[in-house]
């Protein structure tokens, strides 16, 4: 039964942080946003603007939002791991903690996968995925996947990870970032190969351990926290070899954000301790009751709007060239003054998209723990299969499906196909892992 988003507001919990809720549709709403800017499509192709109009590249400094987003996660996970715990009268409760956790995640994620797999199918096999905007497409519209794959390993690390955090609060979020600064040491001091990607658990995982600090109230300091964050990465940007944008560009031989850098942790640091900033009057401000159902129902279709934005932005440049309209120079005067009736059409297509696909988001209650046999290895087996599968992905796009096109994933070559079947099959692993009797979780 779908329960409606007035029903779920008006049924809030008094000592629920609203301010969270309002944290994770802002920060994904700040990336749908940013990606229907930079987008400059031309008849030579995709393009992104911020690396036409370097200038521009200031506002990825706030509009790079996605350290919010895991923060966030870290503290609904929390949450969650802890209540469940709660419930679980000494029985583990990883397998059902996984399963919780990313019913609401996997779900929209393959379905959107699986769409747009039989679509570009379809095309390659009509003869059509050569053209610029189709072949652009293919390969563009799994790119922000990424994110979830690198949100599957928090959830994966959570148990452990929160351990360390009761156990040694902030000198755990140190060590994390420690190893950070570490791996770019040994990366631009020294040249040792490959070790980059080691920021990609360091950094991100560093930024997740944040939210676990937030649920115990021990980020106390926020405006300190802003001001070193913010300091650090000027200074690393000024004097280090790192670039200005917090966002990856085009041919630069070094992006903050692929693999991740000490800069964009710092990064992180600021927008954590500048949200955290405004958690009182927007929690005020929460209280509104029109204010808190909005956040409830955008809340309730933020990762089906994610999923499909992309889809919509190359919709709208498909029209155009459809219909035989110009498209202006990225970053004319003409370009700028079509921006808004660009951004309205895609998000008028957006909504299209979240009321045909938003029945595979809606929430769904999660497992209690109980004596399933190697429930714990057969989640671990599953997340694992599920975030390699969701990476390969998006670095490998839906073109060339027929020829075999692979791209290289922690030394090994994946092509779509596998990829896809390592996502579907990581996901059966975590839904089989967990038994039938329920419970409500909190986070």
């Amino acid at each position: 039964m779908t329960v409606s988003a007035r029903a779920m507001a008006d049924a809030t919990p008094d000592d629920r942080d609203r301010y969270v809720d309002l944290l994770r549709v802002a920060s994904l709403g700040t990336v749908i946003a940013g990606h229907w800017l930079m987008a400059a499509v031309s008849g030579d192709g995709i393009g992104n603007l911020l690396a036409l109009v370097p200038a521009l590249q200031v506002l990825t400094w706030g509009l790079q939002i996605m350290p919010v987003f895991f923060f966030v996660g870290g503290f609904s996970h929390a949450l969650s791991y802890r209540s469940l715990a709660r419930r679980a009268d000494g029985r583990p409760v990883y397998a059902a903690f996984l399963r919780a956790r990313l019913r609401r995640l996997l779900r929209p994620t393959l379905v959107f996968v699986l769409v747009w797999a039989v679509l570009a199918l379809t095309v390659q096999l009509a003869g059509r995925g050569g053209g610029t905007l189709t072949g652009a497409a293919l390969r563009l519209v799994t790119q922000p996947l990424w994110f979830i794959g690198i949100y599957l390993a928090m959830v994966a690390f959570t148990p452990p990870l929160l351990r360390l955090h009761e156990r040694h609060g902030w000198a755990a979020f140190a060590a994390l970032a420690g190893a950070a600064a570490l791996v770019d040491v040994l990366r631009f001091a020294f040249g040792v190969p490959y070790v980059e990607f080691l920021n990609f658990a360091f950094v991100w995982l560093a930024v997740h351990q944040l939210g676990f600090l937030r649920a115990d109230g021990r980020i106390r300091r926020p405006g300190l926290l802003a001001a070193a964050g913010l300091a650090g990465a000027a200074l690393l940007v000024a004097l280090g070899p790192y670039p200005l944008s917090m966002v990856g560009m085009p041919g630069e031989k070094v992006s903050n954000m692929a693999p991740p850098t000490l800069a964009l942790l710092c990064h992180g640091l600021w927008l954590v301790g500048a949200v955290q900033l405004a958690a009182r009057p927007a929690a005020a401000w929460l209280r509104r009751p029109r204010v808190w159902r909005t956040v409830v129902a955008a809340n309730g279709v933020a990762m089906t709007a994610f999923l499909w934005h992309l889809t919509a932005m190359l919709a709208v440049y498909g029209a155009q060239l459809a219909l035989g309209m110009d498209l202006p120079e990225p970053a004319t005067a003409a370009w700028w003054a079509q921006v808004p009736v660009r951004i309205l059409a895609a998000a008028a297509l957006t909504a299209g998209f979240v009321a045909l696909f938003r029945r595979f988001e809606a929430p769904a209650p999660a497992p209690a723990p109980a004596a399933v046999p190697a429930a714990g290895p057969r989640a671990a087996l599953g997340i694992t299969l599920c975030l390699l599968g969701v990476l390969g992905l998006s670095m490998t796009g839906l073109g060339g499906l027929l020829e075999g096109h692979s791209a290289t994933l922690i030394a090994f070559p994946v092509t779509a196909p596998a990829a896809i079947g390592m996502a579907v099959a990581g996901a059966w692993l975590v839904e089989r892992s967990a038994p039938a009797r329920r419970v409500r979780l909190r986070g």
